[in-house]
């Protein structure tokens, strides 16, 4: 398993290589150049110069891209022009928030969305497969921000059961460790913290997961369908083996590899910010803090933004080899 994930690694090299070529170019390709960009049209020629010149792009690009990746090996992924802030502090206060987000998101979706696709597959064309796989279709359709304003309206404003917006209650006197608010509450065993901030991931956390939750039962149900038909699933029902032992040895485990797939995009898409579900719930996340930077041309932070969700993607693909090669050991060798 050590030089199967090695191999990953070393696979992921170029990719990031060529991922920094297009970080380096895409500024250098905006209309009039990153110094335009930053100053507006109403710069002067004056501005211009001393923008070029502070930002070394006055130099030969290839002195220019060495210089881009010293930065970036040193984590440096510039400052924000809005907040004036570095962007790599600017992720690290609202990572946390799209982390908490996004697990409690996938904990639901995975937690419903498995069993329900594996038993509509199990009793195809009964009720059950038939309101599970409209129920899916649903969950597709509906924007996703319009259910994060029916579920703020009636379990937050008509029933009372859920506060409707940010992170946490400001009266709670919380410690705040690690940015986790949930973690943190757990670490500093402050019990009301933690579940007051558990009770604000409720609302927040459903919406999002509607959509990976209706396409986790569709590629479950297809999945366990398509191996329920394999000879030696067949094989197995005719000696006899009990329920339990066919469906965990023999269909989940060798159903489970386009599901893995489907959960580890999903993950990096939901990681790379949850724009509608953040704004609607005024969670201070990635997403909200994207939507601001796209709006103001903040082009430091989109850069930092674009290298960090390929970050993202790189570590979640690799996770979802990992797991191919756990759910299947053939893979390993191949």
């Amino acid at each position: 398993m050590g030089r199967f994930i090695a191999r990953r690694l070393m696979q992921l090299v170029p990719t990031l290589f060529g991922l920094s070529i297009l970080l380096f170019i895409w500024p250098r390709q905006l209309p009039g150049g990153p110094e335009t960009a930053l100053l507006g049209d109403r710069g002067t020629p004056e501005q211009l110069e001393l923008i070029r010149r502070s930002l070394g792009l006055d130099e030969p690009l290839i002195v220019q891209y060495g210089k881009f990746l010293e930065r970036l090996a040193r984590f440096d992924l510039g400052t924000s022009i809005s907040t004036r802030r570095p962007v790599l502090t600017e992720f690290a206060d609202r990572f946390p928030a799209t982390v908490e987000l996004t697990v409690t998101a996938m904990i639901i979706a995975i937690g419903v969305g498995i069993p329900l696709g594996y038993l509509a597959a199990r009793h195809r064309g009964s009720i059950l497969d038939q309101l599970s796989v409209g129920w899916s279709l649903v969950g597709v359709c509906i924007p996703i921000f319009f259910l994060g304003y029916v579920l703020k309206a009636v379990g937050a404003e008509n029933l009372g059961w859920f506060p409707s917006t940010g992170r946490q209650d400001p009266t709670i006197d919380a410690t705040h460790v690690t940015g986790f608010y949930v973690l943190d509450g757990l670490l500093t065993q402050e019990w009301d913290a933690a579940f007051d901030a558990l009770w604000h991931l409720v609302l927040p956390g459903l919406t999002l997961a509607s959509i990976p939750l209706a396409a986790i039962v569709r590629i479950t149900r297809a999945s366990v369908i398509e191996v329920l038909g394999t000879e030696h699933v067949r094989t197995a029902e005719a000696k006899g083996l009990t329920d339990r032992v066919l469906r965990r040895r023999h269909v989940l485990r060798n159903a489970m590899l386009p599901v893995s797939t489907t959960i580890g995009l999903l993950t990096g898409t939901l990681l790379s910010g949850a724009v509608l579900t953040e704004t609607v719930f005024a969670f201070a996340g990635i997403g909200a803090f994207l939507a601001q930077a796209i709006s103001e041309l903040d082009y430091p932070v989109l850069m930092g933004f674009i290298l960090f969700i390929a970050l993202i993607y790189v570590l979640v693909n690799l996770v979802v080899d990992v797991s191919y090669g756990l759910i299947d050991p053939r893979i390993r060798v191949r």
